[in-house]
């Protein structure tokens, strides 16, 4: 039977929905923190900031197959980026943009290092990376040296700057889904699931390794960067090298990421609500909580190993956002029958 050309459904009637419903919750959330109380607006600047960072390091490990345990490093690195860039003069809302793009740049010469490295190498690598990074921040007398260190230059009244910091917190969780989304209906998203399946077979048939997982590496690193720009603006600084260097970072985005799915744009979101909603009521339980999350944790993985939303996805076929592609061979009479 002849058949026609084939063609590629890219989904785009259903992005245009996926995005209209975003820009709309989008505004919501903007216009939000006129009723709202201060407290309330602060808690949510936290919920933002853990979306940034679950998208982010999905991007990484879920989607480039680098798993991290090491994004702690530009977290901390943006916040102390904020001090230095503060102190030139720069507000500090504009410092915390200029700090985050320095911290992307130099995320470059540092994944020519940590790219030689692979597999569970690569993973303890980061880790070793990001231990480098605040070794080197305590020297610095002017970042407070091993003390921590406070914005002295940030007299907005307090209403005021936790709308701003609320505002971009807003921004960086947007932007950072944004532009995850946009990448993986690029050609670059093509190729990351390939290089994730299989590195050889990707680099086999032409795919450019390591300058497609540098592109994921250096934003995942410019979104830790803006995050911890947030936590450095609503802190009004730092308190210690040890609390923004920390490793709990790490175990917290891996926590978001397996809960809610890895290798979706919807799951880590969903992570970051649950873990969120888990911090704010449960948190004062000390080691009980952190006990109650590992449980969580060996639950979903044995029960539901595509995560919470993965789980959901496979059994409806339901996608908030559709970065998949369809082929469609059309029939002769003009019908298209997909396979």
């Amino acid at each position: 039977m002849m058949v026609g050309p084939i063609r590629v459904n890219h989904n785009r009637r259903r992005m245009m929905i996926a995005v209209g419903g975003a820009l709309a919750l989008l505004l919501f959330l903007v216009v939000a923190p006129m009723g709202l109380s201060p407290a309330t607006t602060s808690a949510w600047i936290k919920l933002f900031y853990l979306i940034a960072l679950a998208t982010a390091w999905n991007l990484l490990a879920g989607y480039a197959g680098m798993v991290s345990v090491g994004q702690q490093a530009y977290i901390g690195l943006g916040a102390y980026g904020v001090f230095v860039v503060n102190d030139w003069g720069v507000n500090p809302y504009l410092s915390a943009v200029i700090a985050a793009v320095i911290v992307g740049a130099l995320a470059l010469p540092i994944s020519v290092v940590a790219f030689r490295l692979r597999g569970g190498y690569f993973a303890i690598g980061t880790w070793v990376i990001a231990e480098a990074a605040r070794q080197i921040v305590v020297r610095f007398e002017s970042l407070g040296a091993g003390r921590g260190r406070s914005l002295t230059t940030y007299t907005e009244d307090p209403t005021l700057r936790n709308l701003f910091t609320y505002w971009l917190a807003l921004g960086v969780a947007a932007v950072v889904i944004a532009m995850t989304v946009r990448l993986l209906r690029s050609r670059t998203g093509v190729a990351l699931q390939a290089i994730r399946d299989n590195e050889v077979a990707a680099r086999a048939l032409g795919i450019r390794v390591n300058t497609t997982k540098r592109i994921v590496f250096v934003c995942a690193a410019l979104a830790a960067a803006l995050v911890g720009a947030v936590i450095c603006l609503q802190a009004i600084g730092v308190a210690s090298p040890g609390q923004i260097f920390g490793v709990n970072y790490s175990a917290f985005m891996i926590f978001m990421v397996l809960i809610g799915g890895i290798g979706t744009v919807e799951g880590p979101v969903l992570g970051a609500v649950i873990y969120f909603v888990m911090d704010f009521y449960f948190s004062q339980l000390g080691l009980w909580y952190l006990v109650v999350l590992g449980l969580l944790a060996i639950l979903v993985t044995l029960f539901l190993p595509k995560g919470i939303w993965g789980e959901i996805s496979a059994r409806f076929s339901l996608t908030l956002f559709p970065i998949t592609r369809h082929v469609e061979i059309p029939a002769d009479d003009g019908d298209p029958a997909t396979p």
